[in-house]
């Protein structure tokens, strides 16, 4: 629409979005993040990594946010997409320091779940959201239209929901189930809507006569890797799909209800994407364009959500599985020399106009922690299902280069470069990712056996 629209919700928040929302977003956000990276000094001289622990525990769960967002530059604007990618384990007992921490975490995630929330009842179902003072939000959309802002959101609420599940002293746990399931009952016909909704957008691609579904056909996308302007790509269709099977799976939707739109079942949507991706015996990124050599054809944002798209106990796709992460783990290109540190692609991806001038690398030869955290974290389900370590050395190297890294650049990394050094270019710095924290120290857990830190609380 050419208007502004504001859609108010119950609670007296209101949300805009049109052509003047995007443009005042866009001038917040500009500010923002050049402002970030002229003007962000470090805030500590920590190296020990508990106590970076400690720093980013206390920074990103303080008592005065608004919302669980990942850090500076990023940290005045909310994205849904970010509880299934990169913290999917905030409420990991283990992770957590104390009695208090564990309020905060709940409180804050409950916060934050419950304005997303509110979003999609008003309809704004966006990358991002842009606070603009006083119970004022913009919706837009970076850089495009998303795949993965509602898995984000169903990530939050099983979150919630499943904190009682965990083995724990802390009574905030059973509290944040509670309130999960509030939610759910309040906000569960406004996310039916909006799972049916995303269905409705599917469009036919005919590949060799056979004919498949994708939310991308004719244009991008925006997921994780939202830079990256290719079309027809598995991690977007690998995130509608997870999204439709954890839709049922919390009772939001009857599977029967996707089918008819659909025109199959979620198994067999799942393998024609298989097929589609995986037809040259690893997943390939994108089908947009022609493929080049193999490595050149892949990118480390396949390995998907915790929890989510990849089933190992499959044979088929730990077969996959495993022909991709060994064309990454090969090709010499794909990481920083000398390190277990895996770029998210061997080469720079086709970009928006922006991303060209101001980060060219951002989301290609760039070492994302969080991206490699998930390697890892799927190569040890791998393991698992194979009864074998064919892939254990590799993930505790990941981690242990993490940790590294963490300790050496005084706080968790958003993205590294290609020469091991903090990412910034002229416009940009990457931020120090406070809150993608705790799901490292779960995955290092169990790739180690034991916890990387411990507390007393």
């Amino acid at each position: 629409m050419n208007s502004d629209i504001s859609f108010p919700s119950h609670r007296g928040n209101r949300f805009y979005q049109g052509m003047a929302a995007t443009f005042v977003a866009n001038a917040l956000q500009a500010v923002n993040f050049l402002g970030d990276r002229f003007l962000r000094q470090s805030p500590h001289s920590l190296s020990a990594i508990d106590d970076l622990y400690r720093h980013s525990m206390d920074s990103a769960f303080s008592a005065t946010e608004a919302f669980l967002v990942t850090g500076a530059p990023h940290a005045s604007a909310y994205y849904p997409r970010d509880f299934a990618w990169f913290y999917p384990d905030v409420l990991d007992p283990e992770t957590i320091m104390d009695s208090q921490d564990a309020v905060r975490r709940v409180r804050l995630l409950e916060k934050s779940v419950r304005l997303l929330l509110e979003a999609v009842r008003a309809n704004v179902v966006t990358t991002t959201i842009v606070p603009a003072g006083r119970g004022r939000y913009l919706g837009v959309n970076y850089f495009s239209r998303p795949s993965d802002t509602l898995l984000g959101i169903l990530a939050g609420l099983q979150q919630m929901i499943s904190a009682e599940e965990r083995t724990s002293s802390y009574l905030a746990m059973s509290q944040c189930a509670h309130a999960g399931r509030l939610l759910l009952a309040e906000y569960g016909g406004d996310l039916k809507r909006a799972m049916l909704q995303l269905a409705s957008e599917l469009e036919p691609f005919n590949d060799d006569g056979t004919r498949y579904l994708l939310c991308d056909v004719h244009a991008p996308r925006s997921a994780a890797t939202d830079t990256r302007a290719e079309r027809r790509r598995f991690v977007t269709n690998a995130s509608v799909y997870t999204t439709f099977v954890w839709s049922v799976q919390l009772g939001i939707v009857e599977e029967n209800e996707l089918k008819r739109l659909l025109g199959r079942d979620l198994a067999q949507y799942k393998k024609d994407l298989l097929r589609l991706f995986g037809k040259d015996g690893y997943i390939r990124h994108s089908l947009d364009g022609r493929a080049g050599t193999p490595a050149s054809s892949v990118a480390l944002d396949f390995v998907g959500v915790h929890r989510g798209f990849w089933d190992m106990s499959d044979a088929s796709e730990r077969s996959l599985f495993a022909a991709t992460a060994d064309l990454i783990i090969a090709e010499p290109r794909f990481r920083i020399p000398s390190t277990f540190h895996f770029l998210v692609s061997a080469d720079n991806p086709r970009n928006k106009m922006i991303h060209k001038i101001a980060a060219p690398a951002y989301q290609g030869r760039s070492s994302w922690p969080t991206f490699n955290v998930e390697f890892a974290d799927r190569m040890l389900d791998y393991d698992e299902f194979t009864g074998s370590d064919a892939y254990r050395a590799c993930a505790q190297g990941i981690l242990r280069d993490i940790r590294t890294a963490t300790e050496v650049h005084g706080g968790y990394q958003e993205l590294i470069s290609e020469q091991g050094l903090k990412y910034r270019t002229w416009a940009y710095k990457g931020a120090v990712a406070h809150s993608w924290f705790p799901r490292f120290l779960s995955v290092w857990r169990r790739a180690y056996g034991t916890p990387l830190l411990q507390w007393n609380g």
